[in-house]
């Protein structure tokens, strides 16, 4: 059986169709970005999950979720490990790390409601149309 962080990894994969950056726009919601960030301290591939408003005249993240990927035996695994809302002022990270890149300290009941978050968001954006073929698809970085 998949296992949760297998799904998420999953749906990203889907969202981002084989391309770095992607924003995807469906009527009546805010375009949704998926993106590759970068890599974490300690050498994971990060892809970043979110929504943008505006607030005079300034972008703001609601919400953004940035996913860690593992490498498991059948695949990938995408953990949610931070949490942004600009709009509230949060900003929320699972890990915390020393200077040399080492996860020193985890945050248990935060990286349980990022899972929970994370899994009710993809039902969302999944009803609002997201990974419909009918969604409109635009390629930031190839």
């Amino acid at each position: 059986m998949m296992n949760r962080y297998q799904e998420f990894a999953q749906h990203l994969d889907q969202l981002l169709g084989g391309v770095q950056a992607v924003r995807i726009t469906v009527s009546d919601y805010m375009p949704l970005s998926v993106e590759e960030i970068g890599v974490s301290q300690d050498g994971h591939q990060l892809l970043s999950l979110c929504q943008y408003g505006q607030q005079n005249g300034d972008l703001m993240r609601d919400p953004d979720i940035v996913f860690l990927f593992h490498d498991v035996p059948d695949g990938a695994a995408a953990e949610p490990v931070s949490f942004r809302n600009d709009y509230l002022g949060i900003v929320q990270e699972v890990y915390r790390y020393d200077e040399m890149g080492r996860r020193t300290h985890v945050l248990p009941a935060l990286k349980q409601d990022l899972q929970e978050f994370a899994r009710a968001w993809f039902g969302t954006l999944r009803d609002q149309g997201f990974f419909a073929p009918t969604a409109v698809r635009e390629i930031l970085s190839p």
